[in-house]
């Protein structure tokens, strides 16, 4: 197995997310306009062409072992493809928006190609490689006939040339390796139109890195030496996580969406649906509501949308009811904390009568010294895998509104902002923000009381 045999399957949600929205049909608005990640459009695009920006680039810290180290990378992203159905008459061919043949409707709509381009290894403790990357354009044609032989039409597949560059170099940063890699559509001719913008450009694109001599440090999770160079990586459209199976360190994706290290898909997801931040129960479930006439259209809009129906149509109850949610056990393997090994008889574990004796109004917890309960003062500093809202919460004065613990013995405050108008419609509707103990600065010292 190569070094990226095993994420790919990562590397693929990350290339297909939001390709085809539901109900994934070519009739719907949103379908007509790409609501992709990590689109790099020309950079000569008018301002009436609505065009992406032309790159993306990060940064990620490896800690290079002692003898020769060399980085792969693999630019990933999709180009688009036009798919033009055309009907034969008089010896010709007409463009059409729709023809049917035996009862089967074919689309003119837009399709995508994979494209996965390799470039020479990068020399760790060279000098700085710029690499040129042409992708070019072609033509298929599809002849179409019905079911007597006749010759009814064809399909016309015109995909349109690509340029991009890849620059990768490096810095010292505090005894740290600091990579830098930067990707650029470079397409040379100026480009007037949304079309002809998005046909001319790198729809999500991401990079893999994978180390040879080396491991990366984790960005999000850096260990102690390595927070201060980890803290001076900039990142722009994409952020470098580790992937792969937990605890490796030897593949790194500049990804244009929100990740955590080491992302998995569910075991229970039966195939990509593509819709962003997609639920897949809800969508599933979204389709099989399709009526026979709208599944038709899904069908002919898009191959990836035809199997998406085909795959709804054909669940099981059994795979359905997967699809609704699984418990896991966060501590497999491990020694549960002391008081959450506990049995509660003939009421369900998430039922609040399951342990009676947590009253989370009145239940504290101790943080540096200080009792926080529900009234409790105390300052916000977002640290455990903190995603973007819980960053605008940073160094923000909020009251404890109550201390909650979960079956897995862990302790969770919920908070509202003391600054937030609607802090009380908030709170009377409990909406709360949740942040553990280590995550909060105690600013009511009144409630001090002493702890061996």
């Amino acid at each position: 197995m190569s070094g990226i045999d095993h994420v790919r399957a990562i590397a693929d949600a990350v290339l297909y997310e939001g390709y085809l929205l539901y109900p994934y049909r070519a009739s719907s608005s949103k379908n007509q306009s790409r609501w992709q990640f990590g689109v790099l459009g020309p950079p000569r695009a008018t301002a009436a062409s609505f065009a992406e920006q032309p790159g993306l680039s990060f940064q990620c810290l490896l800690d290079a072992l002692p003898g020769a180290a060399t980085v792969g990378v693999h630019l990933r992203f999709l180009q688009l493809q036009v798919r033009s159905v055309e009907r034969y008459a008089d010896g010709g061919y007409l463009p059409v928006t729709e023809l049917v043949v035996d009862g089967t409707s074919l689309l003119s709509w837009e399709e995508a190609v994979e494209c996965e381009v390799t470039l020479p290894p990068y020399d760790v403790g060279g000098p700085p490689v710029v690499t040129a990357v042409e992708v070019p354009g072609g033509e298929e044609v599809e002849p179409l006939s019905d079911a007597a032989g006749t010759k009814v039409g064809r399909i016309l597949r015109r995909r349109f040339p690509l340029h991009a560059e890849v620059r990768v170099g490096e810095e010292p940063d505090d005894g740290f390796t600091r990579l830098k890699v930067a990707v650029t559509n470079t397409h040379p001719d100026e480009v007037n139109g949304k079309d002809d913008a998005i046909r001319s450009s790198m729809i999500g694109t991401h990079v893999l890195l994978v180390a040879d001599g080396f491991t990366f440090i984790s960005l999000l999770e850096p260990s102690e030496e390595a927070a201060g160079a980890a803290g001076r990586c900039t990142q722009r459209r994409c952020f470098p996580v580790l992937v792969g199976p937990a605890g490796s360190a030897d593949v790194v994706m500049g990804s244009p969406i929100i990740l955590y290290d080491h992302p998995e898909i569910a075991e229970e997801s039966a195939g990509a649906l593509f819709d962003s931040t997609e639920i897949d129960e809800i969508l599933s479930l979204r389709v099989m509501t399709m009526t026979d006439t709208e599944k038709a259209e899904a069908r002919a809009t898009d191959p990836r949308a035809a199997a998406i129906i085909d795959r709804c149509d054909a669940m099981s109850p059994e795979t359905l009811r997967d699809l609704h949610g699984t418990l896991r056990d966060p501590r497999r393997g491990e020694t549960p904390p002391a008081g959450t090994d506990f049995d509660t008889g003939d009421v369900p574990w998430w039922d609040p009568a399951a342990d009676e004796s947590v009253r989370p109004d009145t239940d504290s917890v101790v943080i540096d010294g200080v009792s926080v309960a529900r009234g409790s003062l105390v300052r916000v500093h977002p640290t455990r895998r903190a995603d973007a809202q819980d960053l605008f919460f940073a160094d923000q004065a909020a009251r404890v509104t109550a201390v909650l613990s979960d079956v897995d013995g862990s302790t969770h405050v919920a908070l509202v902002l003391v600054d937030d108008p609607a802090a009380d419609l908030h709170e009377e509707a409990g909406r709360f923000f949740y942040f553990a103990p280590d995550e909060l600065e105690p600013l009511d010292h009144a409630r001090e009381e002493s702890h061996p």
